[in-house]
C-alpha cells in the first residue's frame, strides 16, 4: 500500500471512531430528557434548556474531530 493510502485510512478510522462519542453523547441526551420529561412534565422549560446545552457541548467535540481530521488530510 501507499503512504497516501494509509493515511487515508487513518484519517477515515480516527474520523469514524471520534465522531462515534458526540453520536452516542448526543442519542443518551435525548433519551434522558425524554425520559425525565415524560416522568415531571412541568419541568420541561429547565430540561430542555439544559439539553440543547449539553447537546451544543457534545457536538462542539464532532467538530474538533472534523477540524483534526481535515487537517491530517491537507498538513500531515
Amino acid at each position: 500500500m501507499d503512504a497516501e493510502v494509509m493515511k487515508m485510512l487513518a484519517v477515515g478510522l480516527a474520523t469514524g471512531l471520534g465522531m462515534m462519542g458526540p453520536a452516542l453523547a448526543i442519542g443518551l441526551i435525548g433519551y434522558s430528557a425524554l425520559q425525565g420529561i415524560s416522568r415531571n412534565p412541568e419541568a420541561s422549560g429547565p430540561l430542555m434548556t439544559n439539553m440543547i446545552l449539553v447537546t451544543a457541548f457534545a457536538e462542539a467535540i464532532g467538530i474538533y474531530v472534523l477540524i483534526v481530521a481535515i487537517l491530517l488530510v491537507f498538513v500531515a
